[in-house]
């Protein structure tokens, strides 16, 4: 059997680099684009996936990304990159829009124009913020594949449209374009903005005095939080089913941002966060999503797929790896 190939956008971010990791150990051929001149996360790329070939690619640019596809010529495309941040969307809307909206129209204009429509499979990263904590289907299990969308962040809407755009192509080129309408899923290599590494990464500092106090903004939104690891897993088993179609990925349980925190500071041995922890009104939000839940019955029954990290085992995995980083430090 010929070996397969496939091409990562946004391989330079947390989901990117778990995928390069299962794909090589699957023996694929694995390809990133990565965008600009000069991009700071080059180097961090090429150290820890040397077997990874690095394409110059942009998903505001078509040019780039037909380029990107005759060179890597791939089986399959992973449609990672974004600008994937709720917070940072607001003040960027547009370029929100134009990168992680009108970005994925490029991707499958891509595959389309360069003859590879039958050839290609594609997934596209959809996500839980499409349906905004609003309008539960079915209240009791959260959301699955038939809930209604109601995205309440620039985000939201930026991948809603990504989201439909490839059911379109799907529907009206036969192309194999898979949706995986992921929940939050976190890790050791998510970016410091994100709430659940900012805690983690300030735990260890405030464990190891480099640091006295955290800021967040509100303490009771609830999500859904799995390991990026297993749902990486979860992307690859949608790209081998025999037919593509739309597949949420979540735990099946939701704690709030409180409950992070309670058991972040509990694994360096602190059992009253509050001494350490200031609210700062400079990471609310337009408008909040209050609770996000997923149903994963589909991709489970069809796909076989289940987490395999635990909530506290993901809190625990990411102080750890906090720690060992910032031990460094002293």
């Amino acid at each position: 059997m010929a070996q397969r190939t496939a091409l990562i956008t946004g391989i330079t971010g947390q989901d990117g680099g778990h995928l390069s990791e299962l794909l090589h150990a699957e023996g694929y051929r694995v390809f990133g684009l990565i965008r600009g001149q000069n991009n700071p996360r080059q180097m961090a790329v090429e150290a820890e996936l040397p077997y990874v070939s690095l394409i110059e690619g942009d998903l505001t640019d078509m040019t780039s990304l037909v380029r990107a596809v005759d060179t890597a010529d791939p089986d399959e495309v992973y449609n990672l990159a974004a600008i994937s941040h709720v917070g940072y969307s607001f003040k960027n809307p547009t370029l929100t829009a134009d990168v992680t909206g009108k970005g994925v129209l490029n991707v499958l204009e891509a595959v389309r124009v360069t003859g590879r429509a039958e050839a290609t499979r594609v997934y596209q990263a959809s996500t839980s913020e499409m349906f905004g904590g609003l309008d539960y289907n079915r209240p009791g299990n959260g959301y699955n594949e038939e809930s209604l969308f109601h995205p309440r962040s620039p985000y939201g809407v930026a991948k809603l449209y990504g989201h439909w755009i490839a059911k379109n192509y799907r529907e009206s080129y036969g192309m194999f374009v898979t949706c995986g309408i992921l929940f939050n899923h976190e890790g050791e290599r998510r970016g410091l903005e994100f709430v659940t590494r900012k805690i983690t990464n300030a735990v260890a500092r405030i464990k190891l005095g480099l640091q006295s106090t955290l800021e967040l903004g509100d303490l009771w939104p609830k999500r859904d939080w799995g390991y990026a690891g297993d749902y990486v897993r979860g992307m690859w088993l949608m790209t081998q089913h025999h037919k593509a179609d739309d597949f949420v990925l979540a735990t099946g349980e939701t704690h709030s941002i409180e409950e992070f925190l309670t058991l972040a500071f509990a694994e360096v041995g602190i059992d009253d966060w509050r001494p350490y922890v200031k609210h700062s009104a400079a990471f609310m939000r337009p408008a909040e999503v209050d609770i996000l839940l997923g149903d994963p019955s589909k991709a489970e029954d069809i796909l076989g797929w289940k987490r395999e990290v635990d909530f506290p085992g993901l809190v625990r995995r990411m102080v750890a790896h906090d720690l060992a980083v910032q031990s460094r430090h002293i």
